[in-house]
């Protein structure tokens, strides 16, 4: 079959599932996501499919997961929800089956979260005209299948996000965070009303699920602009919910250096970050390295978004005050600490963990090795061998910050040697992963049988300050190796 209106696959999938509720004689509908994107012209790589019926969702969803080899599992039992996921060719479908949530399809529908989420439309009817037209459906013959009690299509042409029932935050508070990502993500607008309501119900946000709230918050963190939702979210009090670690930074002067206090200069270091980002989309290379995914559906500029907005989340707590001056000595080790702690709370991965407490750990080393006269191999070395993998995500941050920082005392001078810093250093991460990786001259086991020591940290310790002097040039043999290792023996015995 061929349809003007449906990808060819994705109106397969959805002719199975019509198929099987019409031999069960099951009144089918097709609800929310897809239809909404099928009308803003938007493709995705693996749709989701939500469909709704009366009654005995789960029993239907189980058959027919049986039927066609998909995958299946319950949801929600009270409520009557199941999914299903199911491959053809290269796409992966995610199907939603739900029980009405009222009488009729238009209370069901007056539940859902916004209008543009309450079109529905009969698989019967589709299909029944499908075949008079030959499969050759217009936008203007589904338009008049559409169901639409709430005006969902009005407020797609509006650019408009708007809850269809009072009751939506109430209903599920995760709501409020989904009307920010959904601005974010389709570009419209959420209406005054709407908005009014998701501050009204903010502190329900505390009742949801971690893992939720994770998930809505990285929707906004992928967008190219995430600066403008958070901004919107910070002005209505909804993102302190979320972390309330950010209130101590409002209102903490930090210096003439600095032209904000620590909460705005945080957000415009984000607002940097997605310029600098977008600066660099056509360096294959960097856009690379910030598509990977760290863990499951995270990029790492996702998460190096969340560590540009919690870089400074440590000078509360290392603030003090020596001859007048503001002092925020630690702040570094201090805001690694709290960031793990929200790190934790959300739920993520320890590879992303470890990876966001890197980036804050070490975001003020660029800016140190930029005050340096001279740049040495042994400080080179050294920024890498302590970043590892996050060089280039540090890198990054530190020039956010940096352009994020114009108080009086801040110079062009000073913005010009970070700034050739940063494009010296990030030219020299891309050499060095192309490089191959120099052979070890000794290992633990030559220190072992050269020196009888007995396993310990004193080994690892000694592996690195060779390496360190094998890297910069200093030591080219093994025997070197030995007698630079008996060096360091010495030392420590001292």
């Amino acid at each position: 079959m061929n349809s003007r209106v449906f990808n060819p696959i994705d109106l397969e999938i959805i002719g199975l599932v019509y198929r099987f509720s019409k031999k069960r004689k099951r009144k089918l509908y097709l609800v929310g996501g897809f239809l909404r994107d099928i009308l803003l012209r938007r493709s995705r790589d693996n749709p989701d499919l939500d469909f709704c019926l009366k009654t005995n969702a789960i029993s239907f969803g189980r058959v027919l997961a049986k039927d066609t080899g998909s995958n299946f599992v319950v949801l929600d039992k009270e409520h009557g929800a199941c999914r299903l996921i199911k491959k053809i060719d290269n796409r992966t479908y995610t199907l939603d089956f739900t029980d009405f949530r009222g009488a009729d399809l238009e209370e069901d529908l007056r539940h859902r979260d916004f209008t543009f989420n309450t079109i529905a439309l009969s698989l019967e009817e589709f299909f029944t005209l499908h075949r008079e037209k030959r499969g050759k459906l217009t936008f203007n013959d589904l338009d008049k299948l559409l169901i639409d009690p709430y005006e969902g299509r009005k407020d797609l042409n509006l650019k408009l996000i708007k809850v269809a029932d009072k009751s939506a935050f109430v209903e599920d508070p995760l709501r409020i965070l989904r009307s920010f990502s959904f601005s974010c993500l389709l570009g419209f607008k959420i209406d005054r009303e709407t908005l009014k309501l998701a501050k009204l119900h903010k502190k329900k946000l505390s009742t949801v699920s971690w893992e939720r709230i994770r998930e809505e918050l990285f929707k906004i963190l992928t967008v190219p602009k995430s600066f403008d939702c958070m901004i919107q979210m910070d002005e209505g009090k909804i993102l302190k919910v979320i972390f309330p670690e950010i209130e101590k930074m409002r209102g903490l002067w930090q210096g003439p250096y600095h032209h904000l206090d620590v909460w705005k200069h945080s957000l415009e270091t984000l607002k940097n970050l997605e310029t600098i980002s977008e600066d660099f989309k056509d360096n294959q290379e960097i856009r690379g390295y910030l598509k990977e995914f760290i863990a499951g559906e995270h990029s790492r500029l996702a998460l190096l978004k969340l560590g540009a907005l919690f870089h400074d989340i440590g000078k509360p707590g290392a603030l003090r005050r020596e001859k007048g001056k503001l002092i925020f000595h630690g702040h570094e080790r201090i805001g690694a600490a709290i960031t793990q702690n929200i790190a934790r709370r959300l739920k993520l991965s320890n590879i992303e963990t470890n990876t966001l407490k890197t980036m804050i750990f070490w975001h003020l080393r660029p800016g140190y090795l930029a005050d340096n006269e001279v740049l040495t191999t042994r400080a080179i070395f050294r920024f890498f061998r302590d970043t590892n993998t996050e060089a280039l995500s540090v890198l990054l941050l530190s020039l956010a910050d940096q352009r994020a920082t114009r108080g009086r005392l801040t110079t062009p001078d000073s913005r010009l040697r970070h700034e050739r810093l940063v494009s010296k250093l990030i030219k020299e991460y891309f050499r060095r992963k192309k490089e191959k990786k120099m052979p070890r001259l000794i290992n633990g086991h030559d220190l072992i049988k050269e020196f009888k020591l007995e396993p310990s940290p004193v080994i690892g310790k000694i592996l690195s300050e060779v390496e360190e002097m094998q890297a910069i040039g200093k030591i080219k043999t093994k025997k070197e190796a030995l007698q630079a290792a008996v060096k360091f023996l010495k030392i420590k015995a001292q």
